[in-house]
């Protein structure tokens, strides 16, 4: 490029028609676009410059693309960043913080009253504990019981804002009075990431085994934010990262032999892995992706 040449900053127009709207979920949740920096247009020319000018005559943006995540080339990912203003339940928030690579400003409760709002849970939503995922929930309360734990929430919501609030008016000071407010209590917070890392956050958060409500969050941002700003990238992380399947040195070989009828030998290697006997996670994960391949454990 010379150095008379201009550089035009580049635009996602799909994602300029949402910018700054609240994109709502849960009760009272939102997620919007605040500013964002790239396209795929960016990863595309992050990547030529990294491979050299005769790249461009290779291949075409989307193979470009599609081969840097298959392969996991994450520089040019890094070239886009999203700024995002969500309103998340605390509880929520916990777990999408945990994702580290990003820049964050939260909504301060010792600044400022906190936000009077609190994610309420209807009837028929209250989970049970999962029996085999002791992080996990299966299946629902029946709704007798849901509208005695809702009723129930209320009024907890209710006593806890209003000892909040005695304790303001008294004049307590707010980083002490706020000490028993629920983790159902909204807050809000600047969130800024670059492309690679928001993609292993929805990898990780859109999951059929991630918490509903951050699932949620998730989604949104994928199918409806993500997807507008670097379409390719996104068709490209759903067929490799969400809908493809990975499978272990071990799990090559016994779907190689599985494949091919040798069924007895695919269970004696299954035995040999300590996968024959008892409860064995990684033996339930390896028949999940059977599944998935249209194939059956010998062993089932």
């Amino acid at each position: 490029m010379s150095k008379a040449e201009k550089l035009l900053r580049t635009r996602a127009p799909a994602l300029d028609e949402i910018l700054g709207v609240p994109l709502k979920t849960l009760d009272d949740g939102f997620v919007r676009v605040v500013d964002y920096m790239g396209s795929d247009e960016s990863v595309v020319q992050a990547a030529r410059v990294s491979y050299g000018e005769g790249t461009k005559k290779v291949s075409e943006d989307r193979g470009l693309i599609r081969y840097l995540l298959r392969h996991q080339h994450t520089t040019p990912f890094e070239m886009c960043e999203l700024k995002l203003h969500v309103r998340v339940p605390m509880d929520c928030w916990r777990q999408w913080i945990r994702h580290r690579m990003s820049s964050v400003n939260e909504y301060s409760t010792r600044y400022s009253v906190a936000i009077d709002a609190a994610q309420k849970t209807a009837p028929d939503a209250w989970r049970m504990q999962s029996a085999d995922n002791k992080q996990g929930s299966s299946g629902a309360l029946v709704p007798a019981e849901g509208e005695r734990l809702t009723r129930r929430e209320a009024e907890v919501h209710k006593a806890c804002r209003d000892a909040y609030a005695e304790r303001l008016e008294a004049g307590v000071a707010r980083e002490q009075a706020r000490k028993d407010l629920p983790l159902s209590t909204y807050t809000e917070a600047y969130w800024k990431t670059d492309l690679h890392n928001l993609l292993r956050f929805l990898q990780l958060r859109m999951a059929p085994n991630a918490q509903q409500e951050i699932r949620g969050y998730a989604t949104l941002i994928g199918h409806e934010i993500v997807r507008r700003w670097c379409p390719l990238t996104w068709e490209a992380f759903l067929d490799y990262r969400m809908g493809g399947v990975a499978l272990s040195r071990l799990e090559t070989e016994m779907v190689a032999r599985i494949a091919r009828g040798e069924l007895a030998a695919a269970e004696a290697l299954a035995q040999r892995a300590g996968w024959a006997k008892g409860k064995n996670r990684e033996r339930a994960e390896f028949d999940e992706k059977l599944k998935t391949l249209g194939l059956k454990a010998p062993w089932s």
